[in-house]
């Protein structure tokens, strides 16, 4: 059963149409996957198998003509993050102390899921609060990487990239507020889309936050797409929401005289020689297609970047955090206490969040100049492979070739693209690492042109075709 776990969306939603394989059997092959690997990844916050059999077989019925015609999903396993609420189902933000909550609406994002056909068998596991890169909680535990459970999936979607690779899974849906699509996308061998701001509807007031996106994640680029055409477009209760709704194609011309620009440090980022090797491997196969690739300096340095967005998280998602800690301290985990308290640090002077637009300012204005003169920029998603699982990084800093940093997510190279948040940015493979574990790289589109990166993503998978199963034996399969 774990190849047909493992089966692409768009290749499964082929086998529906023409009745060689059921949303049956396919659910059914999903479920005995995440049934045999959640002992070791516990991905899965929340499970609803009974309910998706019956809406599977609903789905059967729509494809043998009985009922109305299929949907653009109909029939695949969807697991969607925790954090995007479902009305009447717990909503715990991964947290103790909210553990009771239950949700009163359903996000956007889900809403659109169902209604196109979507089976939401799963939710996933994140961070507290989502606001780690790495996923554990005191609520749900330590979630691992199936390729190598001593290191983590990443985070905060974590539990959403675990699930695609162990085939727990067909679909998943992520959020993304600092790099949380792309870090578990790289950590996991998956696909990852952070679409510009604007372009999925979430909900209020986090969709006021131009560093916040919700968005797909998936095992190949088509099935990415395929997500992402189902979720995009305005929505009555998400004013910023673009109209007209953005329509991806469901194949990509190739990457002929398109202009790529390789940074691997971007500025001041030491990188593991590994993923920077792997990063090169991506720009030749690039370069093969007939891209035209010239290595630059982007000359964007971490101290800014990290000033910048903790300023803005100082200013709006550590005070949402700190609210929740100064009830229930003694509830929370250390790292969600450490990320409220050095939020709030950043903006204790007056002024500082005029400071913040204008390192803001800065940075993009960099990303702009760059973007005018290519069509794309190529760059590692993380320094490491990975982070550790059962770390949780409130003492340690982490060590990139030989450099030592203060704090763990300097090694992220993702939220730069959250600062500049119009642009579109997919996370794809880029290889592995020599302890077994996936590495990722970013590729940065000019604002709002989303079918770019994608076009270029496709013709890396085309040309690097990564692996879609996690080796069993590590997941105890």
């Amino acid at each position: 059963m774990t190849e047909l776990a493992h089966l692409p969306a768009t290749e499964a939603l082929r086998r529906f149409r023409d009745r060689s394989l059921s949303p049956v059997e396919l659910m059914t092959a999903v479920i005995e996957r995440a049934e045999a690997v959640e002992p070791t990844v516990n991905a899965l916050a929340e499970r609803t198998f009974e309910e998706a059999l019956a809406a599977a077989r609903a789905a059967e019925a729509r494809y043998a003509g009985r009922g109305e015609p299929p949907r653009p999903l109909e029939g695949l396993a969807v697991a969607t993050k925790e954090e995007q609420p479902i009305a009447g189902r717990r909503a715990t933000d991964g947290s103790l102390a909210l553990r009771d909550e239950v949700a009163e609406h359903t996000h956007p994002v889900v809403e659109r899921i169902l209604a196109a056909g979507g089976i939401v068998h799963a939710r996933t596991t994140t961070p507290e609060f989502s606001c780690a890169a790495f996923t554990q909680s005191r609520l749900w535990g330590v979630t691992r990487n199936p390729w190598n459970p001593a290191y983590s999936p990443g985070g905060s979607s974590g539990g959403a990239g675990a699930a695609l690779a162990s085939g727990s899974t067909t679909l998943a849906t992520g959020s993304d507020i600092g790099g949380s699509i792309r870090l578990p996308a790289s950590a996991t061998g998956t696909v990852g889309f952070k679409p510009p701001y604007g372009r999925v509807p979430a909900m209020a007031p986090f969709n006021l936050d131009t560093y916040c996106h919700d968005g797909p994640m998936a095992r190949t680029v088509g099935d990415c797409a395929l997500l992402q055409n189902v979720i995009a477009g305005p929505h009555p209760l998400d004013a910023v929401s673009l109209r007209p709704k953005l329509v991806l194609p469901e194949e990509f011309e190739g990457v002929a005289g398109l202009r790529v620009a390789l940074s691997v440090h971007l500025g001041d980022w030491p990188v593991d020689p590994e993923v920077a090797a792997n990063t090169r491997a991506v720009a030749e196969a690039l370069r093969a297609a007939g891209a035209v690739v010239e290595e630059v300096e982007v000359g964007i340095t971490r101290a800014r970047v990290r000033r910048a967005a903790m300023i803005h998280f100082g200013s709006v998602f550590g005070p949402y955090v700190s609210s929740v800690a100064a009830e229930h301290a003694e509830l929370l985990t250390p790292y969600a206490l450490a990320f409220a308290e050095e939020a709030a640090g950043f903006v204790a002077e007056p002024g500082a969040f005029l400071e913040g637009l204008a390192l803001e300012g800065e940075i993009q204005a960099v990303l702009g100049a760059l973007l005018d003169r290519h069509d794309l920029l190529l760059c590692p998603t993380i320094a490491i492979p990975a982070f550790a699982a059962d770390d949780d990084y409130t003492v340690t800093g982490v060590e990139v070739d030989g450099v030592l940093l203060d704090h763990y997510m300097d090694a992220a190279m993702t939220t730069v693209f959250n600062i500049a948040s119009r642009c579109p940015v997919l996370g794809v493979p880029s290889g592995f690492a020599s302890n077994g574990v996936p590495t990722g790289v970013q590729l940065v589109g000019r604002t709002y042109e989303d079918a770019t990166v994608f076009r270029a993503a496709a013709a890396v998978e085309a040309l690097r075709p990564w692996p879609h199963v996690a080796p069993g034996a590590l997941v105890g399969a």
